[in-house]
């Protein structure tokens, strides 16, 4: 006999486990543990992401079309990336070009790596009739200020010879003159949308060398390089464009991606998270629920700063529906996760019999966390 329908459906919107789960298999494995626990309700899988890495995976589980393309990668050597497409809405992400885990063998380079392989995406969006495309920034693997991705884009960029300027932030110390070629020409009747979470500027010690700079392999000498760089950049875009966005917030994100993005591209910025949920349709999938469930890697002090699962508990909130959090680790004491907005938190941590276990059996344990959330939640 088959289980009696239960009033209201859940909805299922992890974002990634970093390391572990895909924030697809990670809604998957916890919606298991929920229809194992509550037969017969309606879950729903939305993987979200906060703009960063998975925002691409998280379009294409709403029903985004997944479009291959070839391009450059950070140090120039061709990569299969791929942009989600629905109607004329893009989806682009920058790490799928000029991420970390594009670099060949794992090997930084600092004061080469270009954001050139981006800007061939946003191309690509373009031809395929994109008039709204979204930029997913994070990851990133360049210091460049996006000079790349608008060299791809058709702006030249010449040092005081005329000669073009090679990839990297580095070579743009000797820039000497900007044309943006028939770039206003290409994006007409295009609105770029950048989803960021961070709010650092172009230069200085919040800016995209001194923060990100590091963990790029760049070292001291590397860092005082890119940011002479990154200030002729600055000052010469804002000689040709009458407008200086250094200041702006999120012009550092992604190795200054952001500064060109707003400068050069005419482009608005959004919180990711807000910016993914509207794109995903969450609003809607939310409306009638009983409850959401949600998590990330790691549910930490850094979560409740624009990442996505305080994203999805707010917008939760705003549609009256409970929420819980399902996490690797849980850092956040009960009142911290409780004044977010969460009903209940579980980790995986917790449900591992042996250290380790949450990492290696973290989709097993994914399945109990959700069944122990609907037996707790979801009672009758």
């Amino acid at each position: 006999m088959p289980p009696t329908p239960r009033q209201g459906h859940v909805v299922v919107a992890p974002d990634k486990f970093k390391g572990t789960l895909e924030g697809a298999e990670a809604a998957a494995r916890i919606a298991a543990g929920i229809r194992r626990a509550a037969p017969g309700t309606e879950v729903r899988e939305l993987p979200v992401a906060d703009g960063g890495e998975g925002t691409l995976a998280a379009a294409l589980a709403a029903g985004f079309t997944r479009v291959p393309a070839k391009v450059a990668g950070p140090t120039g050597l061709p990569v299969e990336a791929a942009l989600a497409v629905s109607g004329d809405t893009a989806v682009v992400e920058l790490a799928q070009a000029a991420g970390l885990a594009r670099l060949p063998g794992g090997r930084t380079a600092p004061l080469a790596a270009s954001s050139y392989g981006v800007g061939q995406l946003i191309r690509r969006a373009v031809s395929l009739g994109a008039k709204r495309i979204v930029l997913g920034l994070g990851g990133s693997a360049c210091t460049d200020g996006g000079a790349g991705m608008v060299q791809a884009l058709g702006v030249s960029l010449r040092d005081a010879d005329g000669t073009e300027l090679p990839p990297g932030g580095a070579a743009l110390r000797r820039l000497a003159r900007i044309d943006p070629g028939r770039l206003a020409e290409l994006l007409t009747g295009v609105e770029l949308v950048v989803a960021c979470d961070v709010d650092n500027p172009l230069l200085g010690p919040r800016g995209a060398a001194a923060v990100y700079g590091p963990q790029k392999g760049a070292d001291a000498d590397d860092l005082m390089v890119l940011e002479e760089g990154l200030t002729r950049f600055a000052d010469q875009v804002a000689a040709v464009t009458g407008r200086d966005v250094r200041e702006s917030p999120g012009a550092g994100a992604a190795g200054g991606v952001g500064f060109a993005a707003l400068a050069l591209l005419g482009a608005s910025m959004r919180p990711g998270i807000e910016l993914l949920l509207e794109l995903l349709g969450f609003d809607e999938a939310v409306h009638g629920a009983r409850l959401v469930v949600t998590g990330e890697g790691c549910l930490d002090a850094q979560t409740l700063h624009g990442k996505a699962p305080a994203g999805v508990a707010a917008a939760a909130a705003r549609a009256g529906v409970r929420v819980a959090a399902v996490a690797g680790r849980l850092e956040l004491s009960e009142s911290q996760w409780r004044a977010a907005g969460f009903t209940a938190a579980i980790a995986l941590t917790d449900l591992a019999e042996r250290p380790g276990d949450s990492l290696t059996r973290a989709a097993e344990l994914a399945e109990v966390a959700g069944e122990r959330l609907a037996e707790e939640l979801l009672p009758g």
